[in-house]
């Protein structure tokens, strides 16, 4: 149902490198470079990064990344926390979404709810 998403940040340098380095895990990278906006995917980009350009102060929002197996979402938390990311929630299966539902949730450089998640049972 949505084609893409486009996130404004307050420093595109940083921000362009925490998502370099954990889409990668998850087969993404940089397909796009605008210079004031980059965009990522496998395929075609339909994750764009902009920089800010309202002066107030932006509100948080949250979005997931699909990882096809639990080991994408343990490596897209490495990858997360080795760019210096908070944890906000360590790898584990939220039994409360489904049974199979597998997720890490981190902070960006601009505190955002990222998450990576896997709907594949373990194996």
């Amino acid at each position: 149902m949505i084609d893409h998403v486009s996130v404004q940040v307050n420093d595109l340098a940083a921000s362009s490198a925490f998502y370099a380095a954990v889409l990668a895990p998850l087969g993404g990278r940089r397909l796009v470079d605008e210079g004031d906006a980059v965009g990522y995917g496998t395929d075609r980009p339909s994750f764009w990064l902009s920089v800010k350009q309202s002066p107030e102060p932006a509100a948080e929002v949250h979005f997931a990344f699909t990882a096809a197996t639990r080991d994408e979402v343990h490596a897209f938390h490495a990858a997360a926390t080795a760019a210096g990311a908070e944890t906000v929630h360590a790898p584990r299966v939220w039994a409360e979404y489904h049974e199979n539902y597998f997720a890490v949730f981190v902070r960006d450089p601009d505190d955002n709810n990222v998450e990576a998640v896997c709907h594949a049972p373990q194996g």
